[in-house]
């Protein structure tokens, strides 16, 4: 069919056709941009995740250094004080 043999309903058929499709591609388009930021988000969140594990493993293992340093702070606090009892006995 050319040009000149096109009539009303088939030039609105055609129009109509191609809006259609033209929807169906921003469909498919923007399926496929929300499929992608679900998975950025994802991965996004997942790294949060990870990063939150290594902070509460850092953290505990920061109070157990803390807690071995303060007891033997202590042990040395200790025996400080037994050297320096010693010491005033034997002058």
């Amino acid at each position: 069919m050319t040009l000149d043999q096109m009539t009303w309903p088939s030039a609105v058929f055609a129009v109509g056709v191609l809006f259609l499709t033209l929807v169906f591609v921003m469909f498919l388009i923007n399926n496929f941009v929300e499929t992608r930021k679900s998975k950025i988000d994802a991965a996004q969140a997942e790294g949060l995740r990870q990063l939150v594990r290594r902070y509460e493993q850092l953290a505990e293992n920061t109070l157990d250094v803390q807690q071995r340093t303060a007891a033997d702070l202590a042990d040395l606090r200790t025996r400080t004080a037994s050297v320096e009892h010693i010491l005033r006995t034997v002058e």
